[in-house]
């Protein structure tokens, strides 16, 4: 996904906020071997840069310069926080360092609110490394009971100077100590659509958009679910032991797949990365032949890497390949597994960053590629086999657009997935007393975060006549 605008108070960066962007204290650190590099006399002495990293946990360290890679495009959060750098910290600082940078991706456009009107002057661009300064003391003097307010004001301070913006202490420190003796603000009997997309940090623009589809419960619901941390799952009799971890809507996808046709004996993931669906398909399909595709060769090595550690997954086959063209694999197949790339915008729990990068246009250039892959998955469906359409986006136009648009023109029927969840519930996969009635949209699958209990989730199954 490309990088859309900042939110908030970050904004342009100052010269010295550029140079001092790529590293802290000119060191290079996170995933890499700390690199010393001379600073210019512009930026003033060396030492006290040094002594300001001095003062600052490694914590607190490590997420300011995470925060600061993903604003500016050069990573993903998960990613960078299994970097080595990070894996090397205590497990206390990796603890707090996992929970500073993804609340602060949560709640930044929140935070960027109210540290806004608390500025001399709120219209003000500050320099990056300033912003997210600031963020990351207003988080945890807002969201962190147990760190005393001194630590997160006075380091946030220091992080000022270690970046190279020392001429910002000052008005960090007194924005951050007006923020630590504000009262805090309720909710309003009758919120806005505004109000309550700004309080919990989403885009209005986004967040309008769940207004309309699903109406103003929902789309509050699952702006609550957003900034939640993501629960272990509830939804299945069976979890752990040799299943893989991921979220009930993921593998409610997977499941609806695998009763679908329970007894193909050709199947393709034609999506496969990062291969937990797959796994699914292998343990409940153990007769079946099992093709694995990705476009990616790296994400597909990875994903035969994670799948080599389950027995019942040794006889799937990888392929790299775009389904997009129907290229790379062979033959036909009695069941085809199409979750396609999309905006991710049913994750935003744990993918936090999406809001921040995402615009609204992106949507259609998303789903002009979603037409196309399940086009050409659509082309190894076999006579009176079924493919599963699937995306964790809220969005109708990867959706219910892109599967109307495809399915009217390449002469397949959709089958309501009433029957299949019904058949889930029956064989004791789903737990008893899980009521997924509401789930069921015009015969597909559309779970929302906060109203279901998962990520947010779109299936819809075509047969071919």
């Amino acid at each position: 996904m490309k990088s859309g605008s900042k939110q908030g108070v970050g904004g342009s960066q100052s010269k010295a906020g550029a140079d001092a962007g790529k590293t802290i204290a000119g060191k290079q650190s996170v995933g890499k071997q700390v690199v010393v590099r001379k600073r210019p006399v512009s930026a003033g002495p060396t030492a006290s840069v040094e002594a300001a990293v001095a003062k600052i946990t490694p914590a607190r360290l490590a997420a300011f310069e995470i925060l600061k890679l993903v604003g500016e495009g050069k990573g993903h959060s998960d990613e960078l926080l299994h970097s080595p750098r990070v894996d090397a910290l205590s497990p206390e600082d990796r603890n707090l360092t996992t929970a500073l940078v993804m609340g602060v991706l949560r709640w930044q456009i929140a935070l960027d609110a109210r540290v806004r009107g608390l500025l001399q002057r709120p219209e003000q661009r500050l320099a990056e490394p300033v912003a997210i300064a600031l963020r990351l003391g207003a988080f945890q003097l807002l969201h962190l009971e147990r760190i005393p307010a001194h630590a997160a004001l006075s380091e946030s301070v220091e992080l000022c100077r270690a970046a190279g913006e020392p001429h910002a202490m000052g008005m960090v420190n007194a924005v951050l100590r007006k923020l630590a003796a504000a009262q805090r603000p309720g909710v309003r009997i009758h919120e806005s659509v505004a109000a309550f997309a700004e309080r919990l940090g989403h885009p209005r623009w986004l967040v309008e958009r769940w207004v309309k589809a699903y109406g103003r419960d929902a789309a509050l619901k699952i702006c609550e679910a957003d900034q939640m941390e993501p629960a272990p799952g509830g939804m299945f009799s069976e979890s752990g032991g040799d299943l893989p971890q991921m979220d009930d809507g993921s593998r409610l996808v997977a499941e609806i797949a695998a009763v679908a046709v329970p007894e193909a004996k050709r199947v393709w993931d034609c999506c496969a990365a990062p291969g937990g669906k797959t796994l699914i398909l292998a343990r409940r399909l153990s007769g079946a032949e099992l093709v694995a595709s990705d476009v990616s060769t790296k994400r597909l090595a990875q994903t035969e890497a994670r799948l080599k550690r389950y027995a019942y997954a040794e006889r799937v086959v990888f392929d790299v390949a775009d389904a997009a063209d129907a290229k790379g694999v062979e033959g036909e197949f009695d069941l085809i597994l199409c979750d396609v790339p999309c905006s991710g915008t049913g994750t935003l729990a744990e993918n936090p960053e999406i809001r921040h990068r995402l615009k609204e246009e992106e949507f259609a250039r998303q789903a002009d590629r979603q037409r196309a892959i399940l086009a050409g998955a659509l082309k190894r469906l076999a006579p009176g086999g079924r493919l599963v359409y699937s995306t964790c986006s809220l969005e109708p136009e990867e959706c219910e657009g892109v599967a109307d648009a495809v399915a009217g023109a390449a002469g397949v029927v959709k089958v309501p997935v009433d029957g299949m969840m019904a058949e889930l519930g029956e064989q004791g996969v789903l737990l008893n007393g899980v009521e997924l009635g509401s789930a069921v949209r015009d015969g597909a699958l559309r779970t929302l975060p906060g109203v279901h209990g998962c990520d947010g989730f779109f299936a819809v199954v075509l047969e071919r006549a």
